[in-house]
């Protein structure tokens, strides 16, 4: 062993071994007064994690409220897209589309996808990969269009068989298969590039809830931890003054206890049901929750010091 780790290892065994003697040579008072510096400061850590929770929650659910709103653009888009192919079908079925042309259905309707896709990448939250995936629906969206007017064009007033077949398959061919049969994107027509836009949209949706912050494991912890603090020290508290004052637990430390605990329950409970409930304002994070949270707290920590203050008071000096 190194000088430098046998001097860290006797460090380390000396301290906890001084802490006791410390702690069984401290007056009754002094211990006290650890017990409420202890009590504020879980006081004041279920406060800063609220903050923190609420916060970072609120944020992705937000986000992930936006990205609930894009996926549902691009559902829309998806279907005026289906529209605009019967529209195309129909105008060369049953229509003269040397006078027509492609329809006034067929023409509101693609105006209608990419009114939709342009609202959906306003929201885009599958990063490089979404706005590659729109920049390619766009694109088979123009292509979709070109072909159909092009098949106007050269259309002979003949037969209609397959004289609109090369538009009508940009818009319907679906994406091709590997050996695997996964299918491969960015293969297909103008709707299966929108199936696979929404699904990467759906993939940031997933990403953005499974964030930490709205992982019960991990918020309830966070926001629990002090408060089961808070009540060691309390326990602790108690044993101390039926031990050496006589005297029972103040109401105020116990109304000090209940103020955190349903503070940091209620904020676990709305943080979980924002998570399940995405909106634009998540409940946790709205400021009227937080201010009604933080003032609670900010009324069990006077709680707590008065609490503890009739026992100090009883003592003039300061014990050593």
């Amino acid at each position: 062993m190194t000088p430098l780790a046998a001097a860290f290892r006797r460090t380390a065994t000396r301290v906890p071994a001084a802490a006791r003697r410390r702690w069984r040579t401290a007056h009754p008072v002094r211990r006290l007064r650890w017990f409420r510096n202890g009590v504020l400061l879980a006081v004041l850590a279920t406060e800063l994690l609220y903050a923190v929770v609420a916060n970072q929650a609120g944020h992705r659910i937000s986000a992930a409220e936006r990205t609930g709103r894009t996926i549902s653009d691009v559902r829309k888009a998806s279907a005026a897209a289906l529209r605009a192919t019967r529209a195309l079908d129909r105008a060369f079925t049953t229509e003269d589309v040397t006078l027509i042309g492609t329809g006034t259905a067929f023409v509101n309707t693609t105006a209608q996808v990419n009114t939709d896709v342009t609202a959906a990448a306003e929201g885009n939250a599958a990063g490089a990969r979404g706005e590659t995936e729109l920049q390619f629906v766009q694109g088979q969206l123009a292509t979709c269009v070109q072909l159909a007017e092009t098949a106007v064009a050269t259309y002979d007033n003949g037969s209609r068989r397959d004289a609109d077949a090369s538009a009508l398959e940009a818009l319907t061919a679906p994406d091709q298969k590997d050996r695997t049969g996964a299918s491969i994107a960015d293969t297909g027509g103008l709707i299966a590039a929108l199936d696979d836009l929404e699904a990467l949209e759906a993939q940031a949706r997933h990403a953005q809830l499974s964030s930490r912050w709205l992982a019960p494991a991990c918020f309830w912890t966070v926001l629990l931890t002090p408060v089961l603090v808070m009540l060691v020290l309390t326990g602790a508290t108690g044993y101390v003054l039926a031990g050496h004052f006589r005297r029972h637990l103040s109401p105020l430390l116990l109304g000090a206890v209940l103020l955190t605990t349903a503070v940091a329950v209620t904020g676990g409970a709305l943080v979980t049901y924002d998570g399940g409930h995405p909106s634009a304002a998540p409940l946790a994070g709205h400021w009227v929750t937080l201010a009604s949270g933080l003032l609670l707290l900010a009324a069990a920590a006077v709680l707590a010091y008065l609490a503890y203050r009739p026992r100090l008071a009883e003592y003039r000096f300061r014990p050593s």
